[in-house]
């Protein structure tokens, strides 16, 4: 059982320590860290649910919520490490933004330069089934589909414009 810290509206933690997933009072956040993997290419790396999980076989970025303990980079680099095998020093991560959503969540997403062959990709059973290296267009694409987390995609237009100035022209 996974257990998380809950925080006040100012991202304070409380001391509080719940199993994952239980209810939250009205005022009570957790934790939430996503990551957009990117070659520095033009390709973004997109993992496909689990059929056992929510939005199954949908694509997404890696991301989940932080455990009791850890900071949001900790978080990151164990979600990314857990779902694609990909291990990355934390100074690697760039914050892209964070927020506060009013449904009881903080969420930091990040960026991330690595280019890890798909056949050097390690899926999480239960959670993973299949990744994909992706163009922005393709990206597109696959959210007119209805083929990406319908959160992920909105997150990705948000996104796009960073992403894209990380990207080096050859």
């Amino acid at each position: 059982m996974e257990f998380v810290d809950i925080y006040d509206e100012n991202r304070v933690r409380t001391g509080i320590v719940r199993p994952r997933n239980s209810p939250q009072k009205v005022g009570e956040y957790n934790l939430i860290v996503c990551v957009w993997v990117h070659n520095g290419h033009g390709k973004l790396l997109l993992t496909q649910r689990a059929p056992e999980k929510s939005f199954s076989y949908q694509w997404e970025n890696s991301g989940g919520c932080a455990q009791a303990g850890e900071d949001s980079l900790t978080a990151i680099a164990r979600e990314l490490r857990e779902e694609t095998g990909i291990c990355a020093e934390k100074e690697r991560f760039v914050l892209l933004d964070s927020r506060k959503d009013p449904d009881g969540f903080f969420f930091d997403y990040y960026a991330l330069e690595d280019s890890t062959p798909l056949e050097k990709i390690c899926l999480q059973p239960g959670e993973t089934v299949a990744a994909k290296w992706v163009t922005f267009q393709k990206m597109e694409e696959l959210i007119r589909n209805r083929e990406v987390v319908g959160v992920i995609g909105r997150r990705f237009h948000a996104d796009k414009q960073k992403l894209l100035s990380m990207q080096r022209v050859e």
